[in-house]
């Protein structure tokens, strides 16, 4: 079927034909038949990843296989989202292995982006917790791999924007949890050295995120609200609370029912929303138990949050630096608050270690910022690519929508393996998107 689509960032919209399928046997014949196609899930990453003019959409491949409630191991097709997940879990005391700022991703689509969470400096990303997975290729063939079958599939495949083939299963282990329920803390940081240093102070937190203020300058650069948590247990919870304590968070939720003006987002507004984000907090530190939906996903909260970036849409650039390199966050934050392109979502997270072949977290901190789409905004982010290549760093292929190849190259030593295991599992490139030609993933220069 015809039609115009886009990411969550609403740039770029293209018409593509969106083919969709239910039981293997339609795919096999989708894929035989279709010259050129990517992937495509719920379509919340924010570029470009998921984009060519034929998509194969998997939302209604959605089945769950098994689901071992003993052990916390979870079976399921693709097209399954994370909030159709969590429904099933949470009631049997289990959660997630990792989850990102949204629940509206398919495990397809958290594979593909290898998708990291509050928690990966203890958890690690997403494909530290599969079991194994199965792969139909560009061929039709179906091939399982894990970290020990067929090996090269496997670490191609996470983090690899789908270009390997099509996830049809997917198994992996869950986090036992006593409540869903967070115990949560907030800490006020008054500058950038601060949170740093709070963040190293709380590296025993399983969660921890930032929201930074982007704007602010001379002593506060930088100030910040440091956001904690742990899976609250039983004993932790007040007598209202415990006496059903796997529940469900109810779904409150409001809709953004158009697009906002160009003219909304402007240095003034989003200097006015710092202001009240950071005075909420009337204390240094504030402890509570909360919901686990507000903490994992506040965003949630608000369909179609995205039209709060105006018709032209909004790209997210999302970098990681190493931990020993300040002197680069310092450098970005200067420069988008010269440039008074601050953002109303800036997060700062820290990543542990991971050693991959295309998945983009590594050890450090990593920060995701939102810039509406408008005269200059990608020239400037040329200019910031340059400092996060300086100090040693990377762009995540998850949020972009305009990188050049050589920044990409630069960000990833291992790039050309992975191009040569994307041919030989999707020869001639018959699996491609708009991002793997710009970046000649699946074309040369």
């Amino acid at each position: 079927m015809e039609k115009k689509i886009a990411n969550w960032g609403n740039y770029p919209i293209i018409d593509a034909d969106e083919k969709k399928f239910s039981f293997d046997a339609q795919l096999e014949k989708l894929i035989a038949e279709t010259p050129h196609f990517i992937p495509r899930g719920n379509g919340r990453c924010y570029g470009d990843a998921s984009l060519a003019p034929t998509t194969i959409s998997t939302l209604k491949y959605d089945n769950i296989f098994s689901f071992d409630k003993i052990n916390g191991i979870f079976e399921c097709q693709c097209g399954i989202t994370l909030d159709q997940i969590l429904e099933v879990i949470v009631p049997q005391g289990w959660f997630l292995p990792v989850t990102p700022g949204t629940k509206f991703i398919t495990v397809g689509g958290a594979i593909g982006s290898d998708v990291h969470g509050k928690n990966h400096h203890v958890d690690g990303s997403f494909s530290n917790h599969i079991i194994d997975m199965d792969i139909m290729l560009a061929s039709g063939e179906t091939i399982c791999c894990s970290t020990s079958q067929n090996p090269d599939l496997f670490e191609a495949t996470c983090g690899g924007m789908g270009l390997t083939g099509m996830v049809t299963r997917a198994k992996f282990r869950l986090k036992k949890i006593e409540s869903s329920w967070i115990k949560q803390k907030q800490i006020k940081a008054a500058n950038l050295e601060e949170i740093l240093k709070l963040f190293e102070e709380n590296k025993h937190y399983t969660y921890s995120v930032a929201w930074i203020d982007c704007l602010k300058k001379g002593a506060d650069f930088g100030r910040s609200i440091l956001i904690l948590g742990e899976h609250a247990t039983v004993n932790e919870l007040s007598e209202k609370q415990e006496k059903d304590p796997l529940k469900l968070p109810s779904k409150k939720q409001i809709s953004f029912p158009f697009n906002l003006p160009s003219w909304v987002l402007n240095p003034l507004t989003v200097k006015a929303f710092n202001f009240l984000y950071y005075a909420k907090n009337t204390k240094k530190e504030l402890s509570n138990i909360v919901p686990y939906e507000p903490f994992f996903y506040p965003l949630d909260a608000i369909l179609h949050w995205n039209r709060g970036y105006g018709k032209k849409g909004f790209v997210q650039y999302q970098f990681v630096l190493p931990l020993d390199v300040k002197q680069g966050l310092i450098e970005i934050l200067q420069r988008i608050s010269a440039k008074g392109l601050g953002s109303f979502l800036a997060v700062l997270k820290v990543f542990g270690e991971q050693k991959s072949m295309i998945s983009f977290p590594k050890e450090g901190y990593t920060l995701a910022l939102d810039f509406p789409v408008r005269k200059g905004l990608f020239d400037f982010l040329d200019e910031l690519d340059q400092v996060v290549l300086k100090y040693g760093g990377r762009l995540y292929m998850s949020k972009d929508a305009r990188m050049k190849p050589e920044v990409l190259a630069a960000g990833y030593p291992e790039l050309e393996k992975f191009k040569q295991i994307v041919s030989t599992y999707n020869p001639k490139g018959k699996i491609r998107s708009i991002q793997s030609d710009r970046l000649f993933l699946t074309s040369q220069q």
